[in-house]
């Protein structure tokens, strides 16, 4: 059943209390924020096999891939920032040049204000509350929007949040693209969003007006790259791995395949026997497979398998909304496969001889997201180094999400800001720079007629050696 739009009446109702909530001052509190973080954790506890059972039927997503995709990170995300938001929020002394003297210098963390946080269906737990910790944390509120595709998750997020917050605290609003385009016209303190290029272009363009501070993690078309001397086995499981998880509807997702000529043949032959132990009884029949989203990106998905020759899988059922991981040869790189991100569980096949066709194909194309590399970790290094994307990983896929000490965000394109640990804190807080100066000594030299002119230059023009 759809779900029912949030009406504008009522969104402005909430985000009033909101405002009237952050400006009372409780949020500011650090022990408070840690009770609510806590709270946070004995919710999604609470709440756990509902929102898995809604991921099954939304997505076919098994309870596993659901925990350590959604629910095992939010959990981590949680548990550490109320360890550390004491440490995080904590005024810090700045040190401070001889010509500021004898002044003391600080940067004060503040919370940001009343934020919204709009999350994408692929994995609409973990990218609607990873963020809100990061909210929490800062002392901001927080609307939420999650996705009408997964109608059942967002029912279910909405009632958990209801369950475990004041509404004029954190809050859930529901409905399709005319919400979007509300919530996309207020004003708010800053904007989390998750979701593709083409939505946060209009999302940018409404917030332009306030000059609001964004943080937009996207997407794209991410390389996967195999040399000659990769461990063709590894590689095969690994790229099989990061390629079936979520049925390839992820952001990372290795999204196309580099090969060196001299291996494609052999790599092709060991990602069909890793994939057939990654699914013994094959995909269709599996209950760790998960399904595509709707029929309309069913269709998409359906016409990309004209784009090149089927080397592997190329199965599907509408009705199911199934479809094979796929291998795809001979495909052109100005064919619709190699256009816009996929999405899916379908792989075109690119060779190369020389590294440096990679490089110039990579850095000719939008930033992207992420960036796999199988082979030697030197010369992983550098072709890393004489490249760009969000992330990257040498011998892996997908798994620098899984370290939340790294930052996790795009570049261009694929996106602007990052988050996971104390950088999710950092994306809604505001730092504030502040200077003590004591009143019983007031050097003369700042005053006109600047009698020590001298002594002044020579301190802020020194000599570099």
């Amino acid at each position: 059943m759809a779900l029912e739009n949030t009406t504008s009446a009522r969104i402005e109702e909430i985000v009033l209390r909101q405002r009237a909530f952050f400006a009372a001052g409780t949020t500011r509190d650090v022990k408070w924020r840690r009770r609510q973080l806590q709270d946070f954790q004995k919710g999604l506890s609470k709440w756990e096999k509902p929102l898995c059972d809604a991921l099954w039927q939304d997505l076919h997503k098994s309870y596993e891939e659901a925990f350590m995709t959604e629910l095992g990170l939010v959990y981590g995300e949680i548990g550490e920032a109320a360890r550390k938001v004491g440490k995080w929020a904590r005024r810090r002394r700045i040190s401070t040049p001889p010509t500021v003297l004898p002044s003391f210098s600080y940067v004060v963390r503040e919370p940001l204000g009343c934020t919204l946080i709009v999350s994408p269906w692929n994995y609409p737990v973990q990218l609607l509350l990873s963020p809100l910790v990061g909210a929490i944390s800062a002392g901001c509120t927080a609307v939420l929007k999650p996705s009408p595709y997964v109608p059942n998750v967002s029912r279910v997020i909405e009632q958990f949040i209801a369950d475990t917050f004041p509404e004029e605290f954190v809050a859930v609003v529901q409905g399709d693209r005319t919400v979007n385009a509300e919530l996309f016209s207020r004003r708010w303190d800053m904007v989390f969003f998750t979701g593709s290029p083409a939505l946060a272009k209009k999302l940018a363009a409404a917030q332009a007006q306030y000059l609001t501070p964004m943080v937009l993690e996207l997407g794209g078309k991410s390389p996967c790259i195999v040399d000659k001397d990769a461990d063709l086995a590894i590689a095969a499981r690994r790229i099989a791995w990061g390629k079936c998880l979520n049925s390839g509807q992820t952001c990372i997702a290795p999204d196309y395949l580099f090969l060196h000529e001299d291996i494609k043949d052999a790599f092709v032959q060991a990602f069909k026997q890793e994939l057939a132990g990654l699914y013994p009884e094959g995909t269709e029949a599996s209950d760790k497979y998960v399904h595509i989203v709707k029929e309309s990106a069913f269709d998409r998905l359906a016409g990309y398998l004209q784009d090149g020759r089927l080397i592997a899988g190329g199965r599907s059922d509408k009705d199911k909304l199934w479809i094979e991981p796929t291998l795809l040869d001979g495909v052109s790189p100005d064919a619709p496969v190699m256009q816009e991100e996929i999405f899916g569980p379908i792989f075109p096949i690119m060779t190369f001889r020389e590294r440096k066709e990679v490089i110039k194909f990579v850095n000719g194309r939008e930033k992207p997201l992420a960036f796999y590399y199988f082979g030697k970790a030197s010369e992983g290094w550098d072709i890393i180094g004489k490249t760009t994307s969000g992330g990257a990983c040498i011998n892996d896929t997908i798994m620098h999400i899984a370290n939340s000490h790294l930052p996790f965000g795009g570049v261009g394109n694929s996106g602007m800001g990052s988050y996971h640990s104390e950088r999710s804190f950092l994306a809604f807080t505001h730092e504030r720079a502040v200077l003590n100066s004591p009143t019983r000594i007031d050097l003369q030299f700042r005053y006109m007629p600047y009698r020590l002119f001298g002594i002044v230059q020579s301190l802020l023009k020194p000599t570099i050696k």
